[in-house]
């Protein structure tokens, strides 16, 4: 491996006259000419300071006597009486501050300890097991303590690297010709074009040398799951707690269609989490499963809850699909499997092993998409809140069922984007042969991979490896309890003030916490940070409490996660008490996004952003940075073509003229008039009737026995295509459902989407499924031209009602 850096956490600064420090310049010498550079620390501060944010080290050399210094760099104060109360060692040397942090912080870094005194008996047994060697400076010569510390430098450096990185490394180190596909062959056909020049020098040489063929042996197969493509994927099912991993190179969308296609049968019931991604639909239509749909919970914002205790019961879903017309078409009554969302978009994860116990009288199966979630393994504030916490030592006997986790792993992890995992934990009662869930695997994989891809995902689970994957969760963790105390705190500051209006954003979240140690209460705002960061117990949703605003939960059933932040805005609360002023918070991204700050989601009056490993102090210090500048300009009713001029540039006769307040309240009045926000909420709760499988919809979308139909038209239609509106991002009607009446909740709820998108251009809303007609932006859906009977949901004998369901008017259109 390259060349690395080498800590030098020692009492004598680099300067100093002292015969010791003579020793150690000399040391560092033979180090630089051995390719390592030297970061030099004279006090446990600036060493944990360079422990921090140098992660290439590889090594370090610590003084035991080591002070503790004053100052703290770059800020580091808090992080540092953090970690010092964390420590507990107010009284050992400095030294042992700093082996502390490298235990934390690192996995097998090598560490020699400069000591006093000719033993060790003074040391703690502790010690022993961090370091691997002692140095005494001026008992050997400098190029040999320099050449015991290079060799585990570069031991370390070796054993650092994960099995396909490593040998995928290893191969292009041999310099070969490529005789096999792709044709750029290591990138020269790029060199004989001038545009293919720009592309080469832009991603260069490395890159695409590692871009390779499956001829290449050596790197083993991904659909055979040999050599170390075969290692990385068993290394990262050790990792990530799974009997088997498999490593998906198309995102968590793929993970979910396969894990669909191997699970449930054409006309087999599946239970179906309402709040899915359309990639779970997709693996019904391809599979031909009869969905049944359990329901969240919802609040006042909008937000989509968990699955409440009772809905995964096993008397309430046998109750939905002894109610559900598209079971009486089932090959058995019983639902062969389930899947819901964990954790949700706005960070709502569940305690992992009541589901498991809940669904396992219901089905042998159960999917856990964590797409969002693929770091829940390494931080104690998740245990037991992921998929592959439930296995045989939680949930022992015979009704465990089997588990599967798919993770997008370069969402919240450090991949290349589309890189993904399928985790596995089986049980008896639903076996997973490796050799037939092969098969579902390379039907929706591909025989051209991208070696890069594979490396990255072998590398995203080497950093959650040991020690360093706490570390590294901890982080985003850490910034984002910063983030919410400092926006609460803000909010108390500027009401304290009384020298401008007292309004300012809100966080989602507790108002006040438990500390389980003393049974004292807290505000929010005011706990400890460590507090916050540590106990789980602290964003566990209470049952009943205000805050969350949803109903029929029970204790320690769902929690949520500190790094999915969501900002409120002022307007509504989370039981949907509506405010005479208000601001959308569509309103607000728009501004953010002159800014050049994109969130996550926005939702009518909350928007979502992600502390994700990435994060850092000065990132989120914009944003808040931004928050306060809209509310000065709010307060200021500031013109719109000074807060959002390529709003007013693109719809001058709308907007020119307008003020920030103004359009806000302006929002925020049709918000109230049109009760969009509790329309969504009737419309998520009052399922649509099924009618027919989401496959045979797909068919008639292909051999066009479909339409685009107005939503004056659509009522008592059926669905051809899923309909999901963001915000919120959850669907509202799924293929094979019908519209409803027209003073039903479906239609009302997008009528009222139609509404707003006509009197608001540039905020339009995002409607997977709908189309807008070009010259009146009038909402169309694609609904079923017409059902045979015999394809319905329906019973032979009520195929005729089914039909007529799709087509009220008995017109026959698009019969023949």
């Amino acid at each position: 491996m390259a060349d690395g850096t080498v800590l030098f956490a020692v009492r004598e600064t680099p300067e100093s006259g002292s015969t010791g420090a003579e020793q150690l310049r000399r040391i560092r010498k033979e180090l630089e000419a051995a390719g390592y550079e030297v970061r030099w620390a004279s006090t446990s501060d600036d060493a944990r300071a360079v422990l921090r944010t140098e992660a290439g080290l590889a090594a370090a050399v610590v003084d035991w006597t080591l002070p503790r210094g004053g100052d703290r760099p770059w800020g580091e104060a808090a992080n540092e009486a953090e970690d010092g109360a964390k420590d507990g060692a107010g009284g050992d040397p400095g030294g042992a501050d700093v082996l502390r942090v490298v235990g934390r912080r690192f996995r097998d870094l090598p560490v020699f300890l400069i000591t006093p005194g000719e033993d060790l008996d003074h040391l703690p047994l502790w010690v022993a097991e961090t370091v691997i060697g002692y140095i005494w400076p001026l008992e050997d010569t400098a190029p040999f303590i320099a050449g015991r510390i290079a060799r585990a430098a570069r031991g370390y450096q070796e054993d650092l690297l994960p099995p396909f990185f490593k040998a995928l490394r290893r191969f292009d180190d041999t310099h070969e010709y490529s005789w096999h596909t792709p044709a750029h062959a290591g990138g020269v056909a790029f060199l004989k074009s001038p545009v293919g020049r720009a592309f080469h020098d832009h991603f260069g040489e490395r890159l695409l040398r590692s871009d390779l063929s499956i001829s290449v042996e050596e790197l083993g197969s991904l659909f055979e799951h040999t050599g170390p493509v075969g290692e990385a994927e068993r290394n990262a099912a050790r990792i990530f707690g799974a009997d088997r991993t498999y490593f998906v190179l198309h995102g968590d969308s793929t993970c979910d269609r396969m894990v669909g296609h191997f699970s449930v049968t054409r006309d087999e019931i599946a239970l179906v989490d309402r709040n899915c991604h359309k990639s779970v639909l997709h693996g019904l239509v391809i599979s031909g499963a009869r969905p049944v749909y359990l329901v969240p919970t919802r609040n006042g914002y909008g937000l989509a809850g968990p699955l409440p205790p009772a809905e995964v019961g096993a008397q309430s879903v046998a109750s939905r699909i002894a109610r559900n017309p598209l079971t009486r078409g089932a090959v058995s009554p019983e639902a062969q499997y389930a899947v819901l969302t964990n954790s949700t978009y706005d960070g709502l994860c569940y305690d992992t092993l009541q589901v498991a116990r809940a669904l396992a009288p219901s089905t042998p199966r159960v999917h856990f998409d964590e797409a969002w979630f693929a770091y829940a393994r390494f931080h104690p504030l998740y245990a037991g809140r992921y998929g592959m916490a439930v296995g045989p030592g939680t949930f022992p006997g015979p009704e465990r069922p089997t588990v599967f986790s798919t993770q997008s792993t370069h969402k919240l992890l450090a991949a290349l984007s589309q890189s993904a995992m399928v985790h596995v934990k089986p049980s008896p009662r639903a076996p997973v042969e490796h050799e037939r869930f092969n098969e579902a695997f390379m039907m929706h994989g591909t025989t051209s991979p991208l070696y890069p891809m594979i490396a990255s995902l072998d590398v995203a689970a080497a950093m959650m490896d040991g020690p360093q994957g706490r570390w590294l969760i901890d982080e985003a963790v850490t910034e984002a309890v910063r983030f919410r105390q400092t926006v609460v705190r803000t909010g108390r500051r500027i009401a304290a003030a009384g020298d401008r209006p007292g309004w300012f954003f809100g966080v989602w979240q507790p108002d006040t916490v438990t500390d389980p140690a003393t049974g004292d209460r807290l505000p929010f705002a005011d706990a400890p940070a460590e507090l916050l960061r540590t106990e789980p117990s602290c964003w566990q949703l209470e049952p009943g409490a205000d805050w969350h605003g949803f109903q029929g939960l029970a204790e320690g059933y769902c929690l949520l996660d500190p790094v999915k932040v969501t900002l409120t805005c002022p307007g509504i609360d989370a039981a949907g008490r509506m405010s005479d002023r208000g601001i959308p918070a569509r309103v607000l991204t728009a501004y953010l996004a002159t800014r050049n700050i994109v969130v996550e989601k926005t939702d009518s009056y909350t928007t979502l952003i992600l502390f994700s490993m990435g994060i850092t102090k000065g990132k989120w210090g914009t944003l808040m940075d931004a928050l306060m500048d809209f509310k000065a300009l709010y307060d200021q009713d500031a013109p719109l073509e000074r807060v959002l001029p390529g709003l007013v540039e693109a719809h001058p006769r709308r907007y020119t003229g307008g003020t920030l307040q103004g359009l806000c309240q302006e929002m925020h009045g049709h918000l109230r008039e049109t009760n969009l926000v509790e329309l969504l909420d009737t419309a998520f709760q009052d399922l649509p009737e099924p009618v027919t499988p989401p496959q045979h919809c797909y068919q008639q979308l292909i051999r066009g026995g479909t339409e685009r139909v107005r939503l004056a038209d659509a009522a008592g239609r059926v669905a051809a295509a899923m309909v999901t509106v963001t915000p919120p991002g959850i669907p509202v009607l799924m293929p094979g459902e019908n519209t409803g009446g027209p003073d039903g909740p479906l239609l009302r709820y997008l009528g009222a989407l139609e509404s707003f998108d006509r009197r608001f251009p540039g905020f339009h809303s995002e409607a997977h499924g709908v189309t807008m007609d070009p010259d009146n932006g009038d909402y169309l859906i694609e609904c079923v031209r017409r059902i045979p009977a015999q394809q319905s949901g329906h019973a032979a004998g009520e195929g005729r009602e089914a039909a007529s369901a799709a087509d009220p008017a008995g017109s026959g259109a698009g019969a023949d």
